[in-house]
Order: C-alpha cells, then sequence, then structure tokens
C-alpha cells in the first residue's frame, strides 16, 4: 500500500495516509507534494480532505529514528530535504485553491498535529485519540513558519500553554477552544460530518486561492526568509 493515497468522492478528494502511525520522514513529504499537486489539478475537486486509514493514529509526527540517523551518519542534506519537503506540504496545503480539511481520527502528535493546524479546517473525534506538541521533551523547536501557521489555528494563549507543556488534549478541550470546527462523537460520525461539510464548498478557485495567498502571505515570507536560516545552519548546529 502507498504511504498516501486519494481518491476522489463526488467534487471532494480524500487524501490518505497509510502508513499506521504515519510517521513523517522526506520519503513521507515527497507522497504527499506529489498527492497534493495531482489534487489541485484536478479541476473538478473543491476540497480535499487530509485523513488516516489507521484506527489509533491520525499521525504521530517526525519519524524520530530516520531523523536521527540521518543526524549519526552526518547526511545533513538529507535532512535539510526533508525540512523543506514538509514545508512544501505545509504551503500547498496553505495556499490550495481548495479548501484543506484535517480529519483527525486519531492521535495528532507532534508534526501531525502541525500538519493539520496547516489545513483551513479541523474536525476530530472525541472517543479516541489526543492532539500535542511533545517538542518541549524531545528537544525538538519548531521552525519559525511552524509557529507562524500554527497560530492561525490555535489561539496564541493556547498555543503557548500546549507549546510550553507538551500537555495533550482531547477533541472537547480543542472544540472549547475553537482549534477544531466539531468535536464527533465516533468514526463514523467524523466521516460523515466531514465529508458533508467538505461537499457544502463550490468556490471560485481563483478568488478562493487568492484569499488564501493574501491571508497567509505573512507565514509563506517566514519560511522562505526565517526557515531558510534555521535549516541550512543545521549542520553547523549538529557539529558545534
Amino acid at each position: 500500500m502507498a504511504i498516501v493515497e486519494w481518491e476522489k468522492k463526488g467534487a471532494v478528494a480524500v487524501l490518505s495516509m497509510n502508513n499506521g502511525p504515519n510517521l513523517q520522514n522526506l520519503e513521507f513529504a515527497l507522497a504527499m507534494c506529489g498527492a497534493l499537486d495531482a489534487i489541485v489539478a484536478d479541476q473538478g475537486v473543491n476540497a480535499v480532505v487530509l485523513t488516516s486509514t489507521d484506527p489509533k493514529f491520525f499521525s504521530n509526527g517526525v519519524d524520530v529514528n530516520w531523523l536521527m540517523g540521518r543526524f549519526a551518519a552526518q547526511e545533513y542534506q538529507a535532512v535539510k530535504d526533508f525540512c523543506y519537503g514538509m514545508n512544501e506540504v505545509f504551503k500547498k496545503l496553505l495556499i490550495a485553491p481548495v479548501p484543506a480539511i484535517a480529519a483527525i481520527n486519531g492521535h495528532a502528535f507532534g508534526n501531525g498535529a502541525i500538519i493539520s493546524c496547516a489545513c483551513d479546517f479541523r474536525f476530530m473525534r472525541s472517543d479516541k485519540g489526543f492532539f500535542c506538541f511533545p517538542e518541549v521533551d524531545l528537544g525538538i523547536p519548531f521552525l519559525p513558519g511552524m509557529d507562524a501557521f500554527i497560530e492561525k489555528a490555535i489561539p496564541h494563549y493556547k498555543f503557548n500553554e500546549m507549546k510550553l507543556t507538551g500537555k495533550r488534549a482531547g477533541a472537547l478541550e480543542l472544540e472549547a477552544h475553537h482549534i477544531i470546527e466539531k468535536a464527533c462523537p465516533d468514526l463514523e460520525s467524523l466521516r460523515q460530518t466531514v465529508m458533508e461539510f467538505a461537499a457544502g464548498f463550490s468556490k471560485k478557485r481563483g478568488i478562493f486561492g487568492e484569499h488564501k495567498r493574501r491571508m497567509h502571505k505573512h507565514i509563506l515570507r517566514v519560511m522562505e526568509t526565517e526557515d531558510r536560516e534555521v535549516v541550512e545552519a543545521l549542520n553547523l548546529v549538529a557539529q558545534g
């Protein structure tokens, strides 16, 4: 089974992550970029839903073993390619000319939570799964661009709490702070609610995409400048 696959259901593209906990490495980034390009190229798509086929995980975030292995082998270019590759995934979601909707069907940790924040809307089931940023405990810093676009999805006061404590939040808590559109009682309800929401979109791509580009231009600027400075210094940091 491919790492990611997508299918059209009416005018909705359902993009499914298929690799168990859906750990993110360079192969994942490249597969996601290819799928998102294909979805946007299909003019019959009016919305994209990002979800997982695993019964427990949406995405458990960065493939730490892969990442640490690259650092140990001093394969810094692979690490940089991964960072830039994931930034391309985030950018494609941020400026897609159709709504990007995360259907969080299980645990969304670290980069798994972050990728959902790059989407325009989020829904989550309330009977299973937590949402958190464990980077503060893992010793992994966010890129500046991540901070920028997470704060479009999570109110600053709540992001401050979640980022600095690493605490886990369930769907009902996320709903109370307007981080997700709705906490759905179970998986079937999540799927039905998200598909109904996605199917309700039929916006003109030109204006929809322009709205998103203008709304997120400061985020894109940070990703192109500050993120690049941080990523290009990775091998110096590792060697130091």
